[in-house]
C-alpha cells in the first residue's frame, strides 16, 4: 500500500514533462487591458530627469553681461562708478553713469538703452510722473535732517526707471529714463541687447531746476540687497565691471 502511494507522488512530481499531470485553468478574472492605461514604469532603471528652470547668473562671479549703451566703455571718471561719494544726499554712487563725451559712445538723450542680460522685466515706470521744484527741496531737507538718504528718496531720484530679474538674486536698474519701450512691462521676458527704454534726466534735481545738462544713464547690477562692488575702491570696482562687460 505505501509503495502504491509513492508511486503516485513520483507521478505527480513529474508532470513537468508533460505526462499524466491535467492543467486545470484559473477561471478568477484578471485586470482588463485598456488602451488609455499608462504604461508600467520600469522601477528598476533610472529615473526620467526633471526639467529644471536655466540657472541664471553666478552671482559671486558675475560674466557675460553686455555694456546697456552700444559700443560704451566705462566712464573715465572715478566719480561715475560704483562708491563713489555723493555728497548731496550724505550717500555713495550704487552704479554707473553714463555721460555723453565719456564712455567711448553716444549716451545723450534718447540713446536706446539695452537689456544686459537675460532676464524677466519687475519694473516699468510707464506712469512715471515728473518731480516737481518743492519736492526737490523737500528731501534735501529730509535727507540733512535724517543724515542720510532713505530708500524712498533714492528712488525717486532715481527717476523713471526698468528693472529686470535675472535670477539668483540678480537685478539690473536702468534708472532716469526719457521714455520706456512699447511692450516692455513687469513679466515681459528680455533676452540681452533688447530694447528697454532710452536716456533722459528723470528724477535728477537739475531737470526741474536747469532741464537738460543731466542726461545720462545711471545703470546698476544688484545682487541682493546690496550692489556689484560694494565697499571696493574704484580700481577693483573697474576690474569688476571690465569682467562682468568682457571689457578686460
Amino acid at each position: 500500500m505505501l509503495l502504491a502511494l509513492s508511486l503516485l507522488l513520483l507521478a505527480a512530481c513529474r508532470g513537468g514533462d508533460g505526462q499524466g499531470v491535467t492543467i486545470v485553468p484559473d477561471d478568477t478574472p484578471g485586470p482588463t487591458p485598456s488602451a488609455t492605461q499608462p504604461p508600467t514604469t520600469d522601477t528598476t532603471g533610472t529615473p526620467s530627469p526633471t526639467p529644471t528652470e536655466p540657472s541664471g547668473p553666478d552671482p559671486g562671479d558675475l560674466v557675460g553681461f553686455s555694456v546697456p549703451l552700444a559700443g560704451a566703455c566705462l566712464p573715465n571718471s572715478d566719480a561715475l562708478i560704483p562708491n563713489a561719494p555723493r555728497e548731496y544726499r550724505n550717500g555713495f554712487h550704487e552704479g554707473i553713469d553714463f555721460y555723453p563725451g565719456t564712455v567711448c559712445a553716444p549716451a545723450g538723450a534718447d540713446t536706446p538703452v539695452l537689456a544686459m542680460y537675460d532676464g524677466v522685466v519687475i519694473r516699468a515706470d510707464h506712469a512715471y510722473q515728473d518731480i516737481t521744484p518743492r519736492l526737490v527741496s523737500e528731501l534735501a531737507a529730509l535727507t540733512a535732517r535724517q543724515g542720510f538718504t532713505d530708500e524712498v528718496t533714492l528712488d525717486i531720484y532715481r527717476g523713471r526707471q526698468v528693472w529686470v530679474d535675472h535670477g539668483n538674486g540678480v537685478v539690473t536698474r536702468y534708472a532716469h529714463l526719457g521714455w520706456i519701450a512699447e511692450g516692455i512691462g513687469v513679466g515681459v521676458s528680455v533676452s540681452t541687447g533688447d530694447l528697454l527704454a532710452g536716456v533722459g534726466e528723470s528724477g535728477t534735481p537739475e531737470s526741474v531746476t536747469n532741464p537738460g545738462i543731466e542726461m545720462h544713464l545711471h545703470a546698476e547690477v544688484r545682487i541682493a540687497d546690496s550692489f556689484l562692488g560694494d565697499g571696493l575702491p574704484p580700481g577693483e570696482v573697474r576690474r569688476l565691471y571690465e569682467r562682468l562687460f568682457g571689457l578686460d
